[in-house]
């Protein structure tokens, strides 16, 4: 069981670890976009904290409140996707027995209504671009289903819904593996993140994408991803790899295209990380 300071600092430092690290088409420290700034993030992440990692709260109104704050101090939606992946596991972090997948499963299991309604009126709150109503469990609505049956509904369009109704397993199958042997080759800095991210934008289409425009444009966005980690997987050193990824960043931003559910993703990635790592100090 970790201590709500250990949990804390993990996410604050997942945030941050998120938004240096050079993610085509999101906001970095290399570059803005879509009219966000790296310091609204920053402070997202310090906002959001407090109430995400209350053990005093349900795990709905954690979220409800963390997004809360987030909207009172940056009036913009920086967080939403990050705030729906991390409460719970900073929710299972904070429990009893070391296996976090199996404690994740537990504070799944037991969302309830009024967790349901009260994340509902986190996303409307949230105002998440290219949200529209849907013909069931709409999030406008007071819910008639628990969560996990809303997720599970949206799952085939929406990555972070998914996650509520496989255990999470885009982060613990692809972006940690792909973050801890970036680590274990000796990758430092923002490298290992990058390689988090890169593994999401290539495997699958960015929901957040599709949401904005369509199917087709997020799978163009994959195949360019794909084309671009075997460029940068070529590259000699570092500035090369740079000059490659914000050749790509630049391309999608002109665009307007923002690929937010893989950097969502790559942020609970580190979140779990983090918490790993953490522990292991904490015990040694």
């Amino acid at each position: 069981m970790a201590s709500r300071e250990t949990i804390r600092a993990a996410y604050e430092d997942a945030c941050r670890q998120e938004v240096e690290a050079l993610k085509p088409g999101n906001v970095h420290l290399f570059a803005d976009g879509h009219r966000m700034t790296v310091q609204e993030f920053l402070t997202s992440a310090k906002v959001s904290a407090a109430p995400l990692t209350d053990p005093s709260l349900p795990l709905g109104r954690r979220i409800l409140e963390a997004v809360r704050a987030t909207r009172a101090a940056v009036d913009t939606n920086t967080n939403l996707g990050i705030i729906l992946l991390c409460g719970p596991l900073a929710a299972a972090a904070a429990m009893d027995g070391a296996n976090l997948c199996e404690n994740l499963n537990r504070v799944l299991q037991k969302i309830d209504l009024d967790d349901t309604a009260a994340v509902f009126e986190a996303i409307v709150r949230a105002s998440p671009g290219g949200l529209g109503s849907a013909s069931e469990h709409d999030v406008r609505e007071a819910p008639t289903v628990g969560l996990l049956e809303a997720m599970g509904e949206a799952a085939d369009r929406d990555r972070i819904a998914r996650q509520y109704v496989t255990g999470f397993a885009d982060i613990f199958d692809l972006g940690l593996p792909a973050l801890e042997a970036a680590i274990e080759r000796g990758e430092t800095g923002m490298w290992p993140a990058v390689h988090a991210y890169l593994e999401f934008l290539t495997a699958f289409p960015d929901s957040h994408v599709q949401r904005k425009f369509d199917l087709e444009e997020a799978e163009q966005v994959r195949d360019e991803a794909r084309s671009v980690r075997a460029e940068f997987a070529l590259a000699q050193n570092d500035e090369q790899r740079v000059v490659v990824l914000m050749d790509f960043d630049a391309r999608l931003k002109a665009q307007g295209i923002n690929p937010g559910t893989s950097a969502d993703l790559t942020v609970a990635c580190l979140l779990v990380h983090n918490l790993g790592v953490r522990l292991a100090r904490a015990l040694g």
